[in-house]
């Protein structure tokens, strides 16, 4: 096949990679390859007995795997803050993929009050690799990856309305937050390359592939069973991922299946959509996601 997959994830030994959302399905997928090439990979979580369970899981496929928990819950910024300050202790970390990712038919709220699927996917997001990028910087060549979706294509995010108090609408919120992955990690990489720091930011997307990401809706599940038995299984929607984290890439580069529309198939360079590359809605983003968090890179902060 053309493309990237994980039969060309390269050696990592002796490199350290945070994955979020690493206990089930494309993130488990991620952790599992990454082990298998070498890698010591934390497990970032908010159940740790899932995160256990899966450690095992991979422990049984590659017994010499360096895996460790590290206890994340992206719906609680205190969690974010804790999370990376132990992760800070790491001797060093060469990567942090952002795969975590929820949405759902009912509107909830992180512990801070905002909209689940905005404060998770984008808000935690932000949070954790902004608190972590001194520790990246410490390694030259390191990488962050967000991962999107073919959906950010025609979304629109709600700027009056980030909450949800007036309509919440379950897949355009979603489709919302993963534009906002992309519009986050293309200021990030001006913001990085303006700072000369040596992080490399990049994007990602599994495709349409068949995960439990829809497991509150009965129907949804179903849905996403019968999507990985047509388009991609969780092991092929890790590919963008793998590649964005370990293959060849450009900076503010977006990766993932590039056959039937981009749906599925092997990982390559895609296209993000115009209102993606929008500087002035990532630079609106940016300082929302800083005023919203109290997070800031100072490094960053007047690139």
């Amino acid at each position: 096949m053309s493309g990237f997959t994980t039969a060309d994830v390269p050696d990592q030994s002796g490199k350290t990679f945070v994955v979020t959302g690493a206990n089930t399905g494309i993130g488990f997928e991620i952790a599992s390859a990454l082990a298998a090439r070498g890698a010591r990979v934390l497990l970032a979580c908010r159940d740790e007995q899932k995160a256990e369970a899966a450690i095992g899981r991979i422990h049984r496929k590659t017994p010499e795997a360096h895996l460790a928990f590290l206890p994340l819950d992206l719906a609680d910024l205190a969690s974010v803050r804790n999370a990376a300050g132990l992760a800070q202790k790491e001797p060093r970390i060469d990567a942090l993929i952002n795969n975590a990712g929820v949405q759902g038919p009912k509107r909830r709220h992180t512990a801070q009050g905002f909209e689940l699927t905005f404060g998770v996917n984008h808000l935690g997001c932000f949070a954790f690799t902004v608190l972590l990028l001194s520790k990246l910087a410490e390694t030259p060549g390191s990488r962050i990856v967000a991962t999107s979706s073919g959906l950010h294509r025609n979304a629109k995010i709600e700027w009056d309305d980030l909450d949800a108090q007036k309509r919440y609408q379950w897949m355009p919120r979603y489709a919302a937050s993963k534009l906002a992955n992309l519009l986050f990690i293309f200021e990030l990489d001006r913001r990085l390359r303006a700072a000369g720091l040596p992080v490399t930011a990049v994007a990602c997307h599994p495709g349409l592939a068949g995960t439990h990401l829809a497991r509150d809706s009965w129907w949804g599940d179903i849905a996403m069973s019968l999507i990985g038995l047509v388009f991609n299984t969780p092991a092929q929607g890790a590919w963008g991922a793998l590649q964005a984290a370990t293959g060849p890439v450009k900076p503010g580069g977006y990766y993932g299946p590039t056959k039937f529309s981009e749906l599925r198939g092997p990982s390559g360079e895609c296209t993000p959509s115009a209102d993606a590359r929008n500087p002035e809605l990532a630079r609106r983003l940016w300082d929302l996601s800083v005023r919203l968090t109290g997070i800031d890179a100072d490094s960053l902060s007047h690139t």
